[in-house]
């Protein structure tokens, strides 16, 4: 059974840090590529950063680049979302998701991703 669970959301102050978790199970991570969606209310979802776990190609959204880091530890089949600097509109509900890794990241579709977790809720205060 395919798995993921994301973990690390909390509420900090805007220019503050936090670092999210997602730990896969059930597939073989290196054959996927994992991605950090977020999502607001009443907003369309968001593609935030995505890794490939084969080659370790990135992706990160113009929103996020340069405070945003991913990275992925295959040996614990877990991907990591390392939140600098955040900002009060980096508020949302952050989701991980998996797909097959075949030709590009392709971030911005969140529809591609057959694989998601539950959600962590992300809260920046100003």
């Amino acid at each position: 059974e395919v798995q993921l669970q994301a973990s690390g959301g909390g509420l900090v102050q805007a220019g503050g840090s936090l670092r999210l978790s997602c730990a896969a199970s059930g597939f073989i991570f290196d054959d996927y590529n994992i991605g950090w969606f977020r999502q607001v209310p009443g907003k369309e979802r968001e593609g935030v950063s995505c890794i490939s776990s084969n080659d370790g190609e990135t992706y990160y959204a113009d929103s996020v680049k340069g405070r945003f880091t991913v990275s992925s530890d295959t040996a614990k089949n877990t991907v990591y979302l390392q939140m600098n600097s955040l900002k009060p509109e980096d508020t949302a509900v952050y989701y991980c998701a998996a797909r097959l890794s075949i030709g590009p990241l392709l971030c911005g579709r969140s529809y591609l991703f057959g694989y998601w977790g539950q959600g962590t809720q992300v809260t920046v205060s100003s």
